[in-house]
């Protein structure tokens, strides 16, 4: 490749803005709301666990079955995984773990940690792949790739370098589509609590099997750019849930007002100055 060409730029920004949104968003929050990181980790490490079982059930179980239907049904299938690990860990975490976030504002953060982590995890292997490519156009790949799979290399380095601009950025725009999804189900799943019904986790399951087969179809049939317009309309549909669902923050314990200082009363006692007290009070400190 000769002179600057521009997918330098915008696939490192593709990555870099995956991981930047939501470390924004979230800074935003906790310093508007003075809510704690500890929320932030908390959903962050529940995206985490949720996957631990998530990503081996559909490799080991699931991947080899919906290989049998056809698009719509391995779609939904897939989507219904997702909403039962994803959103049963949300439950799971407000039942044992953030016991005392029930709050709109709190719901919000553990949302923005559980998405922000997800982003940030596939922003970092996006710059992982984007340095391992820059690399490879810089290098004689005969020499790092075995012969029989060379020319395939070459042709996934050559498609990296000669997409579309826009096409590069996709990822960043997909993430800023997806966080407030995970906003909208953090509160959905917080309902069961608030609420004190439990349906809202179902809800929850059902919202996100609906938004995740409807990317998978839309992907197989019609191709990335409408799946993201896809995206981005559920996007809206988020929004307008997270506001839906705010409710009144709890008020907070006002403390008691400092009791009046007394002046205090002096009433000082004569004592007749004899022999007896005189000699009683020689060794007193």
């Amino acid at each position: 490749m000769s002179g600057f060409n521009i997918l330098y730029l915008t696939h490192f920004l593709n990555g870099f803005l995956m991981v930047a949104m939501p470390v924004g968003l979230v800074f935003y929050l906790t310093r508007k709301w003075h809510l704690e990181w500890r929320l932030v980790w908390i959903g962050g490490a529940t995206f985490i666990l949720s996957q631990v079982l998530h990503v081996p059930f559909n490799i080991l179980i699931l991947n080899p079955v919906v290989k049998k239907f056809d698009i719509a049904a391995m779609a939904l299938l897939l989507g219904l995984s997702a909403g039962i690990f994803e959103e049963l860990s949300r439950y799971a975490m407000y039942r044992w773990w953030a016991k005392d976030a029930r709050s709109w504002r709190e719901g919000l953060l553990l949302g923005a940690g559980h998405g922000g982590m997800e982003a940030s995890l596939l922003g970092l292997y996006v710059l992982y792949i984007y340095l391992n490519l820059v690399i490879a156009s810089t290098s004689d790949l005969s020499k790092i790739v075995p012969a029989n799979q060379l020319d395939l290399a070459l042709k996934q380095v050559a498609a990296y370098w000669t997409a579309p601009w826009y096409t590069s950025l996709l990822g960043a725009v997909e993430r800023a589509f997806t966080i407030p999804a995970h906003l909208a189900m953090s509160l959905l799943v917080l309902q069961a609590f608030t609420r004190k019904k439990g349906y809202w986790v179902i809800l929850a399951i059902l919202w996100h099997t609906i938004l995740d087969a409807s990317s998978v179809y839309s992907a197989k049939l019609w191709g990335v750019y409408i799946t993201e317009a896809i995206i981005g309309g559920f996007a809206l549909v988020n929004i307008g849930l997270i506001f839906l669902l705010r409710q009144p923050e709890p008020p907070q314990p006002e403390e008691a007002p400092p009791l009046p200082l007394q002046p205090l009363e002096f009433h000082p006692t004569l004592i007749e100055a004899t022999k007896e007290n005189l000699d009683d009070s020689r060794y007193n400190y």
